[in-house]
């Protein structure tokens, strides 16, 4: 398939953000990183209500398929958006991929039965896949001028007076000694979607009980108009002049990868045996997408993801590092929950506001660790600093026993609150300010294709993880059985799962000391100066 070539109009003055659009623009950046972050996972609490609705009788079956729509379509989504943004302006791209996210959660709420709502989720994901990426780009821009970042990458653009005289320092627009850039937008939107994360399934739950399963989709569109309007019509941006081809061949092999890898950890070793031959075939698929990827990315003239970024020891080392802690991130939040409601019968609503210390703890240290690197602390600090913390949370719940007081379990959330506060911001930052800026665009998707995937592999690992091994340590059957049994069985069954969660979490334990390892691995922000 040949590159279609895409040409930019000028830059209009107007299209200058002012201090005022920046608000503004602030503003509906954060609105739709929530909107897509909860509508990520929003659809786990509200499971049983729309399988009583659409299909009492098969509808539990499709499940699956209904929660793994959106994730394959938004991740094989992610890496032509980065092009797109770096092609077609970021303000264009975040406009499309809102009215897309509109009208599949419209048809959502609309579907008559499970094929129609697993149809329209996955429209629906085609536009999430946008909207905490592309958002994240048009963060950056509205903190950093794009002519300081021009000058100070060397990509296209204009080289302001500023940047020649050094205020780019680590594209971070610093003027005075004060970063404009590093530590503000971008760091707090990475915080308020962990915060979403965590709150997305007891949101979902709360609508489902009081409003109807149809309004956990309905909910998005007064929101998302405002949001599409105020884009349009008050979103300032600086315009593209320089001219890019779209690899569409490219974005189609890496579509291809991500869904045939998505599709081996959602069914390998549960729906299908390891050595089916759907398991094979689709291993094999990975195996070959990937290849003509990266020889794609390698001969392409503007590739998606440009092999050259992995060049960049931070660049490299930081997407490592995402790819592990969303792993690790997707084990804590859907085991705790797990626990909570198998071990302990907490109702599903309920332990949801376990959450709570989670996503409280992201935000407050997230936003203190932006201040700080504002003042020049180094961004390396924290994400060590943040991988350690999580790390040390994660030991404590391996810790977790059947009469384990439930204060323990909210302490060990705050402590992960406070772990992945300082990454899921910082880490965004590192790469943003690492990145040229002529591919910002394809360096901050990048972070969330790895993150995805990682998220989607350590779902898969733990989940076997945890059924190997209560099959050797309980009574016999599986785990979803455990409330039918009574007495002596019952009791061991409880025993031989906390154990297997146990195991999971001492797993994701060892995910994230990896990752601390990795994050020694970073430059620290002297370093990246004198590179720049």
């Amino acid at each position: 398939m040949p590159e279609t070539m895409t040409t930019s109009r000028p830059i209009a003055a107007t299209e200058q953000p002012t201090s005022r659009s920046r608000t503004i623009g602030f503003v509906l950046c954060i609105t739709t990183i929530l909107l897509g972050v909860l509508d990520s996972n929003i659809v786990s609490s509200a499971t049983v209500p729309i399988v009583h609705d659409l299909d009492p009788v098969h509808g539990l079956d499709r499940i699956p398929w209904l929660i793994a729509a959106y994730q394959l379509a938004a991740t094989a989504a992610l890496p032509l958006y980065g092009k797109l943004c770096d092609s077609l302006g970021s303000k264009n791209v975040f406009i499309a991929a809102i009215a897309t996210f509109l009208a599949g959660s419209a048809l959502c709420g609309m579907a008559q039965s499970m094929a129609e709502l697993i149809a329209a989720r996955a429209l629906q994901g085609i536009g999430g896949g946008g909207l905490m990426s592309v958002t994240m780009v048009v963060l950056r821009e509205l903190a950093t001028p794009r002519g300081q970042a021009d000058g100070k990458n060397g990509g296209p653009g204009t080289t302001s007076d500023s940047a020649k005289s050094g205020a780019g320092v680590n594209g971070a627009g610093v003027n005075g000694g004060k970063a404009s850039g590093s530590g503000g937008g971008g760091n707090l939107g990475g915080i308020i979607a962990g915060a979403g994360m965590a709150l997305g399934p007891w949101i979902g739950g709360t609508l489902s009980d009081h409003a109807g399963w149809r309004w956990i989709f309905y909910v998005n569109l007064p929101v998302g108009i405002a949001v599409l309007a105020g884009a349009v019509i008050l979103l300032k941006l600086p315009a593209h002049t320089t001219r890019h081809r779209i690899d569409f061949l490219g974005a189609g092999l890496a579509a291809a990868f991500s869904t045939s890898l998505l599709l081996v950890t959602e069914w390998g070793g549960q729906d299908h045996a390891w050595s089916s031959p759907l398991i094979i075939a689709l291993l094999a698929t990975v195996a070959v997408t990937l290849g003509l990827f990266l020889r794609r990315q390698a001969t392409a003239a503007e590739p998606i993801l440009p092999l050259s970024l992995f060049t960049v020891r931070s660049m490299r080392t930081g997407f490592a590092i995402q790819g592990l802690v969303g792993a690790a991130m997707m084990g804590s939040i859907v085991y705790v929950m797990i626990y909570l409601q198998v071990v302990r019968g907490v109702a599903a609503s309920s332990a949801g506001l376990f959450l709570i210390p989670m996503a409280l703890g992201m935000t407050v240290v997230g936003l203190a660790s932006g201040r700080l690197v504002a003042a020049g602390w180094s961004q390396k600090t924290f994400v060590v600093s943040g991988t350690v913390c999580a790390s040390a949370a994660l030991a404590l719940l391996a810790t977790l026993s059947t009469d384990t007081s439930l204060w323990t379990v909210r302490a060990a959330m705050l402590m992960m609150g406070l772990g992945f506060g300082q990454l899921v911001g910082q880490l965004i930052e590192l790469i943003q300010d690492t990145a040229p800026a002529h591919q910002l665009g394809v360096a901050t998707t990048g972070v969330r294709f790895f993150q995805t995937l990682g998220s989607a592999l350590g779902a898969s690992v733990f989940g076997t993880v945890l059924s190997r091994v209560y099959a050797a340590r309980g009574p016999g059957g599986s785990a979803g059985g455990i409330g039918e049994l009574t007495g002596a069985a019952h009791q061991q069954a409880l025993d031989a799962f906390v154990s297997s969660t146990d195991v999971v979490f001492y797993c994701a334990t060892g995910v994230m000391i990896l990752a601390a390892l990795l994050a020694t691995r970073l430059p620290g922000a002297a370093a990246r100066a004198q590179k720049a």
